[in-house]
């Protein structure tokens, strides 16, 4: 029996692995053979996993020291790490989804990904990232900075005083595609690809977390809409989606946005549903 998807002995790095989307991914890749890494505050509780690296998502030097303990060949990088941001500042969340990633992919992933068909790279995105090109500018020049210090800048340099740490999360899943879809095109010169998984509401720790903090605030229940399967995604969902991307079924697939959302945009573009996702968070 031939493995298409060809994972055996692979080196993957998953960011987010203790719970949610990011256990579901590690936890598959191991069933494939995979050589798995796992990135996360928390250890997760995954058999067969290669080794688990402790790391802070918002702290810089957390991450390099992190990544002194991966390999120096990477052959797929899955950044999956993210918060909502109920729990932080806007400046906090803002640097855990969408700055540490890509500080890690280009300081430390792109180097170490093998030339050829076999490197990949993806990331969880959002249906909540879907009007990236409507707001271009108001984060270009965010994605467009060069380091750490510089992105971290850019965002200081808007008006955020005042803002919560879940109004980031909209706006950092925009610069992540963005960012895919611009470096992609760079990566492909030396044969390795980059895509984006954009999941709708999924069951997982983050969503429960939303839900708790409507009902705190008096209200409604932020998850209305199920799709077309009436249904939540779950975590194995996204998690097949983007193992999907990063295998070598899809090893012509790059600088794409895979929506994984049981129909959404199905209904919205039918008229069966409504979803307002247009929100301008600087102007």
């Amino acid at each position: 029996m031939k493995d298409y998807l060809n994972y055996g002995g692979a080196v993957c790095v998953v960011t987010g692995a203790a719970s949610g989307i990011g256990k579901a991914t590690a936890t598959i890749l191991v069933d494939l053979g995979a050589e798995v890494y796992t990135l996360d505050l928390q250890e997760p509780k995954i058999p067969g996993i290669k080794q688990h690296i402790p790391v802070d998502f918002a702290d810089k030097a957390s991450i390099d020291k992190a990544f002194e303990q991966v390999p120096g060949k990477i052959d797929k990088f899955f950044g999956i790490a993210g918060v909502f941001g109920f729990q932080h500042d806007f400046m906090t969340a803002f640097t855990i989804n969408f700055i540490a990633n890509k500080y890690v992919t280009e300081q430390y992933v792109i180097p170490r990904l093998p030339k050829g068909e076999y490197g990949a790279i993806a990331f969880i995105a959002s249906v909540g990232g879907a009007r990236w090109r409507e707001h271009l500018d108001e984060y270009k020049d965010i994605v467009e900075a060069d380091s750490w210090e510089d992105m971290i800048a850019a965002v200081k340099a808007k008006p955020i005083e005042g803002m919560v740490g879940a109004q980031q999360y909209m706006l950092a899943k925009r610069c992540i595609n963005y960012y895919m879809k611009t470096r992609s095109l760079e990566i492909a010169a030396n044969g390795n690809r980059m895509n984006t998984v954009s999941p709708h509401y999924t069951e997982t720790p983050m969503m429960e977390a939303m839900r708790d903090a409507a009902e705190k605030e008096g209200r409604a229940d932020p998850f209305d809409s199920k799709g077309s399967f009436e249904r939540f995604g779950k975590p194995e969902d996204a998690a097949k989606a983007i193992v999907f991307l990063n295998s070598d079924m899809a090893t012509y697939i790059t600088g794409h946005i895979l929506y994984e959302e049981g129909g959404m945009q199905a209904m919205i573009e039918t008229g069966k549903m409504s979803m307002k996702m247009d929100v301008s968070y600087f102007k």
